[in-house]
């Protein structure tokens, strides 16, 4: 089944129709110092925190859809996609893209076609219950701070030109995330390479990969010939610093390849070999595009606010109240 919702948009004053507050997260980070960002103001109408009243229909293992109330489902992505012991603020920012991932897909079809999130992150979102979160160890205290989190955000979504955007996200960028355009070949102007500073924490920020010479030539298909030294070498980077291209032996491979060959975190790579033995060195985890979890957590860190770590990652965007 198929949920149609009505476009999101900026509600124009109309008698004695009360308008959305719209948030104008322009602003971005210059060298780490966030700006406050402009509130362009206008009388609205109530929308209480907690009550979106909207169902979003949850592709569940094994086929079952679930129909949820979307911050009662937010809920349960928060905790599935982001450490629940993140600060306050990233938290906040993870429910909006979260929401507007959901809707995006709710309007669209999604990538199931039929309007509905599925659990599994490789595909859309993870999802995590809150009955779940608790048997494994999760404290009844940051289940709080994640539920605050969604509801403090409740409604709230991203648009870009008054369309609802692309809000990807991941875990770590290692320090600069990526164009959309670098890895997926369609530019957005809101998904552009920035910098994210503050990671250096996160678990894959850089991750050594060991391989042997026939285990390399296995995985990609390669064959390595003459000297180690002049295997790789890298003819391009893209914006935010992975591998665009690379020549292996002579033959060009990109970044995304060989990340989906060899199972790499990420794109951001170097690949040097001694004897038999190669070596590659990775920053990052995940595609690298749109915000990073771990570097919105950093920004909240020294102060920045959830409109401002949106405002960083995703560049130019609105924030919107769901019609």
């Amino acid at each position: 089944m198929k949920v149609l919702w009505k476009e999101i948009c900026v509600a124009i004053l109309m008698g004695t129709v009360l308008p959305s507050l719209i948030l104008n997260i322009s602003a971005v980070l210059l060298e780490g110092n966030a700006k406050e960002l402009p509130i362009v103001e206008s009388t609205s109408e109530t929308y209480a925190a907690g009550e979106s009243a909207i169902p979003v229909f949850v592709l569940f293992p094994g086929g079952s859809v679930k129909t949820m109330d979307m911050d009662m489902y937010l809920t349960g992505v928060v905790l599935g996609e982001m450490p629940a012991d993140f600060e306050n603020e990233a938290l906040k920012a993870q429910a909006v893209a979260a929401r507007t991932y959901t809707a995006k897909a709710m309007k669209t079809g999604g990538k199931h076609g039929n309007g509905s999130i599925c659990t599994d992150p490789t595909c859309c979102q993870a999802y995590l219950s809150e009955e779940t979160y608790l048997d494994r160890g999760g404290t009844a205290e940051n289940l709080e701070k994640v539920r605050s989190a969604v509801l403090e955000t409740s409604g709230w979504v991203l648009t870009y030109e008054g369309e609802l955007i692309e809000a990807t996200y991941f875990s770590c960028s290692g320090g600069y995330t990526e164009d959309a355009a670098a890895v997926w070949g369609t530019d957005y102007p809101y998904l552009q390479a920035v910098a994210s500073p503050g990671e250096e924490n996160a678990a894959h920020y850089c991750d050594t990969i060991r391989l042997t010479k026939a285990q390399f030539q296995e995985k990609t298909g390669c064959a390595l010939t003459g000297k180690p030294a002049e295997w790789f070498v890298t003819e391009s980077y893209t914006p935010g610093g992975g591998i665009d291209t690379m020549s292996i032996c002579g033959k060009s491979y990109t970044g995304t390849q060989l990340r989906k060959l060899l199972g790499l975190p990420s794109t951001a790579m170097t690949i040097s070999a001694e004897g038999d033995s190669i070596t590659i060195v990775t920053k990052g985890y995940g595609h690298r595009v749109g915000m990073s979890q771990y570097g919105a957590d950093a920004m909240a860190v020294t102060g920045s606010n959830y409109l401002e770590i949106l405002a960083h990652y995703y560049p130019g965007t609105q924030l919107e109240k769901l019609s």
